[in-house]
């Protein structure tokens, strides 16, 4: 008869089978409230691979779980800053008030019959006839004192270019969409809208024209009409948006404290021009 601490036939070793008598005799049975565990498992590196898993990545939006909240990032967004609003709703105002005034941007417009008087402005407030302008009636000058306000001039015409040229490549905001593109002697960062080179020119110069130029009060009050008109046929014809032009408004006013800062003296226009003839 076999002991009852004989191994069963078949195993190794070690411990004893489910079923069979332990080392002390007894019977040994495992334990039904106990999970099995395999050989070589570690429940914390379990744990750890639970919380790696790909469902917990993508986030708790699919819990039920009363902890649950949204990301950081979406909170973000969905709360943007106050100037960020602001922002966004003088643009949208701007664009619904350049659309509604656009009343000359084509034939077919409100006020489309006034498309000729619009254009003859856009013609005046263009640099091309006003560096022209300058560069002859520099020419013809036979006076140091007109020669030197004409000098100065041409070298604001030249400077507006310049910085216009910069912001709008800068901003690169494009022109309204509802503008016909068939305007006088157009170059490369004239497809962008911000600012208005012709509202920054027209304040330059109108600027410019009365404090240099001795002038009767009709003909002053002429220049400021022409600025003022200058400014709103680009908004008429669809050319620029509101913004564009007050902007462009403001920045030829300070153009021209920047041409008193660096205004030429008769003694450098002597200079200059010996050196030229």
């Amino acid at each position: 008869m076999p002991s009852p601490k004989s191994r069963s036939p078949g195993r190794s070793g070690g411990s004893p089978a489910p079923g069979s008598p332990g080392p002390g005799g007894s019977y040994e049975f495992m334990s039904l409230t106990k999970p099995l565990r395999r050989q070589g498992s570690d429940p914390a590196a379990a744990r750890l691979r639970a919380s790696e898993s790909p469902s917990r990545r993508r986030g708790s939006g699919s819990s039920t779980g009363s902890g649950s909240g949204p990301p950081e990032e979406d909170g973000i967004r969905l709360n943007p800053s106050l100037g960020r609003v602001a922002l966004s709703s003088l643009l949208a105002v701007d664009l619904m008030m350049s659309r509604r005034l656009a009343v000359c941007a084509c034939e077919d417009s409100a006020w489309g019959s006034m498309r000729p008087l619009t254009k003859l402005l856009e013609v005046s407030g263009h640099g091309i006839p006003w560096l022209a302008g300058a560069a002859y009636c520099l020419y013809q000058s036979d006076s140091a004192a007109g020669q030197e306000v004409l000098l100065n001039l041409l070298l604001g015409l030249l400077l507006d270019l310049i910085l216009v040229g910069v912001v709008k490549a800068v901003v690169r905001r494009r022109r309204p969409a509802h503008n016909r593109m068939d305007m006088f002697a157009t170059f490369s960062v004239d497809r962008y809208s911000f600012p208005s080179g012709h509202a920054t020119r027209a304040a330059m110069c109108g600027r410019f024209l009365l404090a240099h130029l001795v002038l009767a009060t009709p003909l002053r009050v002429l220049v400021l009409l022409w600025v003022g008109l200058v400014g709103l046929s680009r908004v008429l014809m669809g050319r620029h948006n509101v913004t564009d032009v007050l902007f462009g408004f403001w920045m030829g006013y300070c153009q021209y404290n920047l041409i008193e800062m660096l205004w030429l003296s008769p003694q450098t226009l002597q200079g200059l021009m010996g050196q030229l003839v």
